[in-house]
This record gives structure tokens, C-alpha cells and sequence, in this order.
């Protein structure tokens, strides 16, 4: 009777576990993905046991609630001083505190760095090392586009998708400015024309403009993963990967961006 009641409550606590690591990490990534799942089931594994096992001594408790009444009587009283104890030391590091939540404290942490491997292996399949900067700047507004369309308002404020994209685009502008062998003094202009591209680390490439692209499209590739992450972020896990369209008659070459629009600021 016992084992079949400690097993009902196992699974109970198993689920109401997976509901609340759910609650936990929404809008942090998923889970169950393939670098987290491990450590999503140690944890609800783990939690599940505790709460069974905290249920059986409640049990075995109330079996001999005669004793446990006896002994709450004469333990009670003790309780007066150490709360006074408990309040004097309620600034100091509580060491035994710390110990009795480690082992949740260090699931907890794989877990996260799990989500955060499988994250940035789901950005890394969207974005292609090999993109020229016109596919780069394409695959930026596909993504800011489709994410325009399904964000709420608040998560567009919060994700700051437009801005991330205008730094995008600003850093682009100047590696098409290098690319296409534009004059050093012209660089310099353009990189005071954004604040994406004023931090002074590009300033200092100017006697070398080839390495000045790579920092800038660089860190334009990194704010696009970083763009994707609110997506994966926000559940949209099945979003397609952006493929750039191809010339008829010619598999080489690829369509030049057109006219950009506005990007709000």
C-alpha cells in the first residue's frame, strides 16, 4: 500500500518538477535540447526523489505523533534563542545553507550552460561563414523581418531588434566601403556616421583596412547571432535557416541587396 502511494507521489513530483523547470527557463532557451536534456532530468530526478523521500519521513512522522508531539514540547522552547542567534547572524554567510543547495546550484548551472551550447549551435546553423557581405546584410533583415512579425511589441522594445540591426548595417556599410577600395579618409567619415561604428578599436585599424573589415563583419556576424538568439530565445525554434537567392544562369553569383529601408532607431 505504502510503495504504491510512494509511487503515485513520485510521479506527481516528477511532473509538478518538469512544470516548474519549464516556468524556470522560459524565455531562456529550451530544456530539453540535446546539450541540456541530460541535466533537465537529473534535476526533475533529483527534486522528484527529495520530495518522495521528504514524503515518507512526513508519513513515518505522523505515524508516531504522539513521540514527535513530546518531542516538539521540549525542543520549542529552544527555538526562542536560536532565532535571536538566526537574527544576529543574519548578515553573515550562511555556510550550511549554501552546502544543503549546492548540489541544485550545480545541476542548475549545467543545465544553463547546456541551453546556452544548444543555442548557440541552433544561431550557428542559421549563419554561413562563407556569406559575402551582401548575403550577411540579406540574412540580417530576413531574420529582423521574420522576427518583426511575430515579437509582441515589448519583445521587440526588450530584444532591441531594430537597433541590433541598424548596428548590423552600419558595420556592413563600411566593409562594402573597404570592399569596393574606397579612400581611408572615406572610411574614417563613414565610421563616425553610426555609433556602431565610432568605438575606437576601429579607428585604430586605419593604417591597415583589410584588418578593419574583418573586426567590423566580425562583430556585425556576432550582433546577427545574437539576433538569432532572441528567436530561439522566444520559441521559435522551427524558424528556416535564411538561404540566399541565386542568379538564373549563374550558380557563382549572388543577388546584390536592394535599396535598404529605415531602420527605427
Amino acid at each position: 500500500m505504502h510503495g504504491a502511494m510512494f509511487g503515485v507521489t513520485f510521479v506527481l513530483a516528477s511532473v509538478s518538477a518538469t512544470v516548474f523547470l519549464f516556468m524556470r527557463c522560459e524565455g531562456k532557451g529550451r530544456p530539453f535540447g540535446r546539450s541540456a536534456r541530460r541535466w533537465a532530468l537529473a534535476v526533475i530526478g533529483v527534486t522528484s526523489v527529495l520530495s518522495t523521500v521528504t514524503a515518507a519521513v512526513a508519513v513515518l512522522i505522523v505515524a508516531q505523533l504522539p513521540a514527535a508531539l513530546l518531542g516538539l514540547g521540549v525542543a520549542a522552547p529552544s527555538w526562542l534563542w536560536l532565532g535571536e542567534l538566526n537574527r544576529r547572524a543574519a548578515d553573515r554567510h550562511d555556510l550550511r545553507r549554501d552546502l544543503s543547495s549546492l548540489w541544485l546550484t550545480r545541476l542548475l548551472t549545467r543545465l544553463q550552460e547546456g541551453m546556452a551550447d544548444d543555442r548557440q549551435d541552433w544561431c550557428e546553423k542559421r549563419v554561413d561563414d562563407e556569406w559575402s557581405t551582401d548575403e550577411l546584410s540579406l540574412a540580417a533583415r530576413f531574420y529582423h523581418e521574420y522576427l518583426t512579425e511575430r515579437l509582441t511589441p515589448e519583445e521587440r522594445r526588450r530584444g532591441r531588434i531594430h537597433a541590433q540591426l541598424g548596428a548590423i548595417q552600419s558595420r556592413l556599410d563600411v566593409v562594402h566601403l573597404i570592399e569596393a577600395s574606397a579612400s581611408r579618409a572615406k572610411v574614417i567619415t563613414a565610421l563616425q556616421g553610426s555609433k556602431a561604428t565610432k568605438e575606437p578599436r576601429y579607428a585604430k585599424c586605419a593604417d591597415d583596412l583589410g584588418r578593419m573589415a574583418g573586426i567590423l563583419r566580425h562583430d556585425a556576424y556576432r550582433d546577427l547571432i545574437r539576433l538569432l538568439g532572441l528567436a530561439y530565445n522566444a520559441g521559435h525554434h522551427k524558424m528556416a535557416p535564411y538561404r540566399p537567392p541565386m542568379l538564373l544562369g549563374s550558380p557563382a553569383e549572388r543577388v546584390r541587396p536592394g535599396p535598404r529601408r529605415p531602420v527605427e532607431a
